[in-house]
């Protein structure tokens, strides 16, 4: 398991996936921002990559989050669309409501950033957000992310077009800032 100060990045245990779909994937307007596509429902049994982990998968690497006291899911992580020939790769986040709003997600991004650079010598991280995810953008630039730039109406959701934010951290940015925390 990877550990951050409050949570624990770990393998998705087949009991997870009940409560992430009820919890994250069955709210249709969560899901609908989360995701790339429209919602649609996740039948129980199916083998939808939202949820079940194909660890032969090489462009993507999924963890369920927890609370490093008590060992409580908390969400899932994701370090994503990896490119191994320009070391770089997206990083993906999403918390149950109950964890919302405790500084878990600034910890779930320190942990991914701390796996995707020191783990899997990756040179840049990129994370991909709707304008209005103030949360997710706190929890970025918090980390050393970079707003490099807006994605006018690229997102279209429950009906509407919206803004997203392209942000950006390279590796010897994060060694900087984890020297400066010292």
């Amino acid at each position: 398991m990877l550990k951050g100060e409050k949570v624990g990045l770990r393998a998705r245990h087949e009991d997870d996936i009940p409560v992430l779909r009820a919890e994250l994937y069955d709210d249709v307007v969560n899901s609908s921002r989360a995701e790339g596509g429209p919602w649609r429902p996740i039948t129980p049994g199916s083998k939808d990559p939202r949820l079940v982990v194909d660890d032969t998968k090489e462009g993507s690497v999924q963890f369920s989050v927890v609370e490093l006291e008590g060992g409580t899911l908390i969400g899932t992580a994701t370090l994503w669309g990896i490119d191994t020939h320009n070391r770089c790769a997206h990083i993906g986040l999403g918390l149950l409501r109950t964890a919302r709003g405790k500084g878990y997600g600034t910890d779930v991004v320190a942990t991914l950033c701390h796996y995707g650079f020191v783990v899997r010598s990756l040179h840049r991280l990129q994370i991909e957000t709707l304008a209005d995810n103030h949360a997710m953008l706190r929890s970025a630039e918090h980390n050393g992310f970079t707003r490099e730039g807006v994605l006018r109406s690229s997102a279209w959701v429950m009906g509407e077009f919206l803004d997203e934010v392209l942000l950006g951290l390279l590796a010897e940015e994060w060694k900087q800032g984890a020297k400066s925390q010292v």
